[in-house]
């Protein structure tokens, strides 16, 4: 029998349409948790949905935009009226893509800090309320190996997930007293269509594109083996780890 570590638990799940988030969706589910699923790509977070209800779980799922505060306000009330509580807030959505630094515009930049820092704020901002009205709640979000260190071509990237993972720190200190956690996953690459965005291009220098390369070629990860790591940080198992930032990268950083 798998484990059942989170029955009775409410999670919302943020870029649950695909990759890290769908992976995740479905496994808090496996494992006993109820589960609203949000993402701007409705018909995959339907996908989402219907694979979670196939296995015998429970889940709904909720448009919305991690950027807009009223959107993601709204969809945190739907999973609280729907499931009657809340206990795990999974911050996946992400957005990123390799440029120089000379062709990085202002618009791009604000569209990666916006999903990757502003939204997990803006996420939660809108749920601290109801994960304090739980013993246990939890926030896990996933930042990357890019908060830990420079990469070259991905400065507005790098910048999101430093930023976010400081702001998973603080938000830790502040509200351990009351019973909150709050945690980061850092991976490095995953096998997922968003790994696309990184593929180093041509004109890129070989040499600094290398040395934040896994140390075997094409070695990434799969979207379960962050689920996975991201349940074992939200269960129980990890109730005494609270501002950390747990790194799974295949030795990238190494």
């Amino acid at each position: 029998m798998a484990n059942q570590r989170f029955i009775d638990r409410v999670a919302y799940v943020t870029g649950a349409a695909s990759g890290v988030g769908r992976a995740t969706a479905q496994h808090l589910a496996a494992e006993g948790a109820r589960v609203l699923t949000v993402d701007l790509n409705e018909a995959g977070l339907n996908e989402t949905v219907e694979s979670i209800r196939k296995e015998g779980g429970t889940a709904e799922a909720a448009i919305c935009n991690v950027a807009d505060s009223n959107s993601v306000r709204d969809s945190v009330a739907r999973a609280v009226s729907a499931f009657g509580r809340l206990d795990i807030l999974v911050n996946a959505a992400g957005a990123g893509r390799t440029l120089r630094f000379e062709e990085l515009d202002e618009a791009e930049w604000h569209r990666v800090i916006d999903v990757n820092l502003t939204g997990a704020f803006l996420t939660m901002k809108a749920a601290i309320p109801h994960l304090l009205a739980q013993p246990g709640g939890n926030i896990v979000n996933v930042a990357s190996i890019a908060a830990m260190r420079g990469q070259a071509y991905n400065a507005h990237y790098c910048a999101s997930k430093a930023g976010l993972l400081n702001l998973t720190r603080s938000v830790a200190v502040e509200f351990a007293s009351r019973g909150l956690r709050a945690n980061c996953i850092c991976p490095g690459g995953i096998k997922t269509p968003f790994i696309r965005n990184f593929i180093p291009r041509d004109d890129f220098e070989k040499n600094i594109v290398a040395y934040y390369s896994p140390p075997v070629p094409h070695q990434l990860c799969e979207p379960t083996d962050v689920a996975r790591l991201i349940l074992f940080v939200a269960s129980d198992d990890a109730k005494y780890m609270n501002g950390a930032a747990l790194v799974s990268d295949g030795g990238t950083l190494a």
